[in-house]
């Protein structure tokens, strides 16, 4: 396992992704490097969308994944570089078609891709990152890292069509909607925490707990972005508030209303994801803060995260792994 340092120290309390990522420094800088690097096309609105979404700030949580991960296995070479920058590239991928599909404006704080260049744009060069993405997975000449990739991508693209069969349909369940999430979110962080015990050349129990460590945390993540989207400053959330309520999508907050609201809340609900618009989300809101509905989601995403952290009990003691347990604490404390 490799040597604690003990520069790096971690509370029992949510600290900053600057803390946690200062032990993956070096590591992020070369994520960084091979993203510019592998962005290159001779295109030129190919490279103008994808350097305008990817400079576009977010927290890489899915690459740091894949840096820690492997750096808690001990691994001493490269791959994980370039794997960590697979990852965001998918992942960035499914940012410019989510962002078509509903017909979004406002990412982190700025105009979408699509709002800049166009949907045909986005969807193309999301299909560019997608294929760039499976070349420099197969240069890695790994067919478990291979088949990793390949099943989260299908999975996360199944993902996205149940969401929209689940879109104005006020009848989905809490069951329907955690499925959506882990199809959707979550599978790409259980993808790249297994892609680094992968690398790392782990046990399979190791391997299987790290999957399921990066499955829970993507859960309690996804989560608590569905608290934010009625609780949130705009300045920190960088997306407008009650965007999934006029996109009619019915998740944890509202399917508790639907649940334990009143009969007059329940129905306000139902016809606010039916319609979809922003016109009922002030009563929304209301009925949302006076069932308790936002305090039963974040305890669903505690709930998750306290999995996630049973899961590395058998991932030996380094500071990587206490990055990793730190990351649970970040996802459900954050107010970004």
């Amino acid at each position: 396992m490799p040597p604690n340092i003990s520069r790096f120290t971690f509370s029992q309390s949510a600290v900053t992704l600057d803390q946690l990522y200062a032990l993956i420094g070096p590591d992020m800088k070369a994520v960084d490097a091979v993203i510019r690097a592998r962005l290159h096309s001779d295109v030129v609105l190919v490279r103008q969308v994808a350097e305008y979404i990817i400079s576009s700030g977010g927290k890489r949580l899915r690459p740091a994944l894949v840096l820690l991960a492997a750096g808690a296995m001990g691994y001493q070479g490269r791959h994980h570089h370039e794997l960590a920058a697979v990852v965001e590239f998918i992942h960035t991928a499914t940012l410019l078609h989510d962002d078509v599909v509903d017909e979004s404006e406002l990412r982190r704080g700025r105009d979408t891709a699509n709002a800049m260049f166009g949907n045909a744009a986005s969807v193309l060069v999301g299909d560019f990152l997608y294929s760039r993405a499976f070349q420099m997975m197969v240069e890695v000449d790994d067919m478990r890292v291979m088949r990793v990739l390949s099943d989260a991508t299908n999975v996360i693209a199944e993902g996205e069509v149940l969401q929209l069969m689940n879109c104005h349909d006020a009848d989905v369940d809490e069951a329907r909607y955690l499925q959506v999430i882990r199809y959707k979110t979550a599978k790409l962080f259980e993808a790249a925490a297994q892609l680094g015990a992968i690398i790392g050349g782990s046990s399979g129990e190791v391997e299987a707990a790290l999957a399921d460590y990066g499955m829970h945390l993507g859960t309690a993540f996804q989560l608590v972005d569905d608290v934010l989207d009625y609780s949130g400053q705009e300045a920190d959330t960088g997306k407008h508030l009650g965007d999934d309520l006029a996109e009619g999508k019915p998740t944890l907050p509202l399917i508790y209303v639907l649940q334990h609201g009143t009969p007059e809340q329940s129905a306000c609900v139902r016809r606010a994801i039916e319609n979809g618009g922003r016109e009922d989300f002030p009563a929304v809101l209301e009925a949302i803060r006076a069932t308790g509905a936002l305090e039963h989601a974040r305890l669903r995403a505690r709930e998750e995260a306290e999995l996630a952290r049973g899961a590395l009990e058998c991932v030996g003691h380094s500071n990587y792994r206490e990055a990793l347990l730190q990351l649970t604490l970040f996802a459900v404390e954050r107010n970004h």
